[in-house]
């Protein structure tokens, strides 16, 4: 598969490269993604072999050098292994770039703070619509989009924000459970909902803390079925916070070990858990190294299966747009757009996708990544895009628009502890008062 990738990407820069910039079309703010189209049970390409070295983006023959310029940049994709990536295959194709890895912060929330904060920001990539229709439609005092269209605009279909911000990534959550002796012993786990896990009468894993694009995504999916426009409880209905707490209440949970939900599933510690699909392949491949009992087959697995759910899955689409920065020269701005070309084109982000077992927007970093046909986990129906009765809003708008509220509640009621001897009690559902609940705490 490396071989395969290495060559395509060489193909894909003598036949794609063009020249940074492009024409600029009209702006439909606020636009949501599409879900792709996908051939059932198709097999996933391959991570690298342990010990081969990281896949990088072929350079093009003449590329300027940008380097003069140091290009200050946040993400919350910022785990040690992609900084150090993205620095070293930015400085190959002639930039300098500053970002800060996620021991500096750490996740959506944490970057867009820092960057509204610090006003020193040249571009954002990562997030999620939620954060993206924000930031495209000016809900941060010190942060801008500028106006930007790539050559490759056209390669990422519905995942863009024209003339502002363009799909670099497509995520989604997972649902899965061990159908061996450690989970349900040969039972096909069938839901309607997310939710209906807390009643499927299996152990299930629940995060330990509020905030997180991972977390709140989790939340997101389970509260789907209890949107309602008219709740005054951020617009879910009661009904969806208890069993919202349910979840957490008989949910396990541990230590820093227990970071997302792979790890525990793994070691049978749970028989269902949750985990982002970026990384689900590649935790896979290399689960006998954390588990006496490790989940087995990447392709075609043996001792797991995803969940299937009716509803489908709750889908984000990462972006990548250009800050507005004062002071900025022409010059410098010039290098700006270039790296976000550069970053988002079909040879970097196929050498992206395979190096973190990310799924591309991009349709030709895809078709290069799996060219025998799209994973089965980007195959599940996307209840993102579905739209909200009582609204005009998809169901991924609509999380946008309460996300704060919903942020509100889990803290004001603390709906997550890490310490099992410092649970909370069940609040008093019928006598809340949701106006105050969903405000920030002092």
């Amino acid at each position: 598969m490396k071989k395969f990738v290495c060559m395509m990407l060489a193909l894909v820069m003598v036949l794609g490269l063009i020249a940074c910039g492009g024409t600029t079309t009209p702006a439909q703010q606020g636009e949501e993604p599409a879900a792709q189209p996908a051939t059932e049970g198709e097999p996933a390409a391959q991570p690298a072999a342990e010990g081969e070295p990281a896949a990088e983006p072929e350079q093009p023959a003449e590329q300027k050098d940008y380097s003069g310029y140091t290009i200050r940049i946040y993400s919350n994709s910022n785990s040690t292994e992609r900084v150090t990536w993205l620095i070293n295959a930015a400085k190959e194709a002639g930039f300098t770039i500053s970002l800060d890895t996620n021991e500096v912060y750490s996740g959506d929330s944490a970057a867009i703070q820092a960057a509204n904060e610090n006003k020193d920001g040249d571009l954002i990539f990562g997030l999620n619509e939620t954060r993206w229709s924000q930031l495209v439609n000016g809900q941060y005092e010190n942060l801008k989009i500028m106006d930007w269209t790539p050559s490759w605009a056209d390669e990422v279909g519905e995942y863009k924000y024209d003339g502002k911000a363009y799909g670099i990534v497509i995520q989604n959550v997972l649902m899965l459970y061990r159908n061996d002796e450690l989970g349900t012993n040969g039972q096909e786990l069938h839901f309607d909902h997310w939710a209906d896990v807390v009643n499927c009468g299996y152990t299930w894993y629940r995060q330990n803390k509020v905030g997180g694009t991972t977390n709140a995504n989790i939340n997101s999916a389970i509260l789907f079925p209890f949107a309602d426009a008219a709740s005054p409880a951020g617009g879910i209905t009661v009904d969806g916070w208890k069993t919202l707490w349910k979840f957490c209440a008989d949910g396990k949970f541990g230590g820093d070990d227990w970071k997302y939900g792979f790890d525990p599933l793994n070691r049978g510690d749970v028989a269902v858990s949750e985990y982002y699909s970026s990384s689900l392949y590649g935790s896979i491949d290399t689960a006998a190294d954390g588990s006496k009992t490790p989940l087995v087959g990447t392709i075609n697995p043996e001792n797991w299966a995803l969940v299937d759910i009716k509803d489908g899955t709750y889908y984000i689409a990462e972006y990548v747009g250009i800050l507005d920065r004062d002071g900025r020269t022409e010059e410098q701005t010039e290098a700006v757009k270039a790296f976000a070309e550069w970053f988002g084109s079909a040879a970097t982000q196929a050498a992206w996708g395979e190096e973190f077992d990310s799924f591309p927007c991009n349709t030709v970093a895809a078709a290069t990544l799996y060219p025998d046909g799209i994973p089965a986990i980007y195959q599940i129906p996307n209840f993102a895009l579905n739209k909200v009765a009582g609204t005009d809003m998809t169901y991924a708008e609509y999380v946008a628009a309460h996300s704060a509220e919903w942020t509100n509640i889990l803290t004001n009621l603390g709906f997550y502890w890490k310490d099992a001897n410092d649970a909370k009690a069940e609040p008093d559902w019928a006598n809340l008062d949701w106006s105050v609940l969903t405000q920030k705490a002092e």
